[in-house]
């Protein structure tokens, strides 16, 4: 029987499809099945439910009868949640890749009825245009082809899926040297726009692992060249139009070069990545800028996306009423509705709100001719009952989509992120929300010992991929460093645990993003490179340094080393997607460990000093004693000054002298970072 079976499915993303007269089948062996036995290749339609341009194409083409009916008679259609299934995404992702077009989303493939892809593209319009063929025209031709010159399609799958296979198998290791984190600072700066910060040109992505590195760099040198490019990206992002001045939370990206115009969807990890960085330069340059937008961005996640029982929704849509970024734009003459005349000219003022207005005839709220000259306080304060009024009003329209399913991996970026900012400025608040969504992925999100990769509506489904397991052991760790808490790194170790039995590579080293029982794909992937989200490859050497410091067990050093010497040829290829790399590379280089003695009470206001303090290779431990620390720590055996809650500074082998005081704990970390 053919039909639409998306019914069953519990993606927001493919119940937006479930209605289509398209016969759309989920990703799995029964949609295999049924090609092979029909004889009909696959048409793989990959999405997620936050895509303007995937809701374009469902709208002109999938809606269709017409359209739909040309599917169903050649094809054996199968929808897939790209966030729910990165996995498949991934290697189809790659294909399109190798056949030498640009990625994005929706992405649409031709697969053989064994899974194997012989072409594709992204968006295709339903209409021919500007010399492109119409979708349905591809279909037919696409058709034709399969039935009529099998050899073509042969040479193609078997071109691809070797290429695929050898992306994964290829083992390029090395050495890297200790200079490699401020080489590839100083490449990365001669790429950045010096105007409005983030890479030229447009689009224009946040890009926070590159960024994070020039920080890092900027820290280990004093040097400011390194720091200038990440304040005017992050001062140009939090006053441009791809920030919700309103509401919080940044967009996913600006098409333009200038920040201003986003595609409108807000994802959890974006916001993670960038409450991260933000916490990281607000330490050391305690701009008002920086907390007010972490702030901001806290209450939105706290107020729209907490799901029940306490973890984190994937995102919020770009369209409401079928309309990109309609939720979110202004006319002047709603302005002047809402405000007294008074108010209103100092709103539009500030926001660039014009008649002819900044985008497709109407106003993004943005506050990019002040980005270079920071508000004041009092500025600020002139701004808030006029905004909360807007947000008032706007809270009334139609909201954007909604997709509240809970990722393991983007909860654990969201997790460490809340964590290490709530620590920074002491707000317990936001570090028991990281606790509760940590509880929620480790119990409703792990089954007879294995954590899983998605939940929505009371259901579990699909085996963690790595880098579900990376980012929720870093995530354990930045609650332990922040709560002083056993449980947490007990977590993190059974997670590295975890991953270690399922997914490491035995032969070339590192971890394969799938584990070893997972259901089979066509090529089991192995990446070092970064993608939307860090790569597990490259979170890992970091989160394993981190948890041999901690517990003094030699085989998690052992496997962080082995991992970056598995992908150290990676660096003489394409340094762009190993942010995370090299900052893990980083922190098992010159790791600074502060080491408190005395209860959390006693220590409260070094701990305070230390978590305000820029230090993103920091290893915290609270001990009542010293001889609590493992026996090859620096460390180890050393007490108390006089009674007094103390600290130590160790870096490498060697420790400060006992630090009592939390101004002199600041200037020994600024010490340390330094000469680590």
């Amino acid at each position: 029987m053919s039909r639409n079976f998306l019914d069953a499915e519990t993606s927001p993303y493919l119940l937006q499809h479930a209605d289509n007269p398209v016969h759309w089948r989920p990703w799995g062996e029964a949609a295999l099945d049924a090609a092979k036995k029909e004889k009909k290749p696959i048409l793989l339609s990959v999405g997620y439910a936050a895509c303007h341009w995937c809701h374009v194409m469902a709208h002109e083409s999938f809606e269709d009868e017409s359209v739909a009916a040309v599917m169903n008679e050649h094809f054996v259609n199968i929808k897939v949640d790209r966030e729910e299934r990165p996995d498949i995404d991934a290697i189809y992702m790659s294909a399109l890749h190798l056949l030498g077009q640009q990625g994005g989303w929706p992405l649409t493939m031709f697969l053989t009825p064994e899974g194997e892809p012989f072409w594709g593209g992204t968006y295709f319009p339903k209409e021919p245009n500007y010399g492109r063929p119409g979708f349905v025209q591809v279909l037919e031709e696409v058709a034709r082809i399969f039935r009529e010159e099998p050899a073509k399609v042969y040479k193609n799958r078997t071109a691809l899926v070797k290429a695929l296979e050898e992306q994964s198998a290829t083992a390029r290791p090395g050495e890297p040297t200790p200079q490699v984190p401020i080489v590839v600072a100083e490449k990365l700066r001669e790429i950045m726009d010096p105007v409005h910060g983030g890479i030229r040109g447009a689009p224009k992505f946040p890009q926070v692992p590159l960024l994070t590195l020039l920080w890092r760099a900027h820290l280990r040198t004093g040097r400011e060249d390194l720091a200038a490019p990440v304040s005017r990206a992050l001062d140009h992002m939090s006053e441009g139009g791809i920030y919700d001045h309103l509401g919080g939370g940044y967009a996913r990206y600006s098409v333009d070069e200038f920040w201003l115009a986003p595609h409108f969807e807000k994802m959890l990890y974006d916001n993670a990545l960038l409450i991260d960085l933000l916490t990281l330069v607000w330490q050391e340059t305690r701009k008002p800028l920086y907390e007010r937008r972490i702030r901001e961005t806290v209450e939105w996640l706290a107020r729209e996306m907490v799901t029940e029982g306490g973890g984190f929704a994937a995102s919020l849509d770009a369209d409401s009423e079928g309309v990109e970024g309609k939720f979110y734009v202004w006319s002047e003459a709603e302005i002047d509705n809402l405000l007294t005349p008074g108010e209103a000219e100092l709103f539009k003022q500030v926001y660039n709100v014009s008649g002819e207005g900044n985008w497709e005839e109407t106003n993004i709220l943005n506050r990019l001719a002040r980005a270079d000259a920071p508000f004041t306080a009092e500025e600020e304060a002139a701004l808030e009952p006029l905004k909360a009024r807007l947000f008032l009003e706007r809270d009334l329209r139609v909201h954007p989509g909604f997709d509240d399913k809970v990722l393991a991996d983007w909860n654990g970026l969201m997790i460490a992120a809340l964590a290490r900012a709530g620590a920074a400025f002491g707000e317990a608040g936001w570090t028991e929300m990281a606790a509760a969504a940590f509880r929620f992925v480790m119990t409703e999100m792990r089954k007879d010992g294995r954590l899983h990769h998605a939940w929505r509506a009371g259901k579990l489904q699909h085996i963690a991929m790595a880098d579900d397991l990376a980012n929720m052991a870093d995530a354990a760790l930045a609650l332990y460093e922040a709560t002083g808490e056993a449980e947490y790194l007990q977590a993190a170790e059974s997670l590295a645990a975890e991953l270690g039995a399922h997914y490491r590579d035995e032969t070339n080293g590192g971890y394969f993003f799938t584990a070893d029982d997972a259901p089979a794909l066509i090529v089991r992937r192995r990446t070092v490179a970064d993608d939307a989200t860090p790569a597990a490859n490259g979170t890992m050497p970091g989160v394993l340094a981190r948890l041999a410091l901690m517990t003094g067990k030699q085989d998690y050093l052992a496997r962080a080393d082995e991992l970056i010497r598995a992908f150290a040829g990676e660096l003489q290829q394409n340094i762009f997607p190993l942010g995370s790399y090299i900052a893990s590379l980083d922190t098992r280089l010159k790791p600074v460990q502060i080491v408190l003695i005395g209860s959390k009470a006693e220590t409260a206001e070094l701990a305070r000093a230390a978590f305000g303090t820029s230090l993103p290779a920091r290893v915290l431990m609270r001990v009542a004693d010293g001889s609590a620390l493992p026996e090859g720590h620096p460390a180890h055996g050393k007490t108390a000054l006089d009674g007094k809650p103390t600290a130590y500074v160790c870096a490498g082998e060697t420790c400060s002298l006992p630090v009592t005081e939390a101004a002199a704990l600041e200037a020994e970390l600024r010490r340390a970072r330094l000469s680590a």
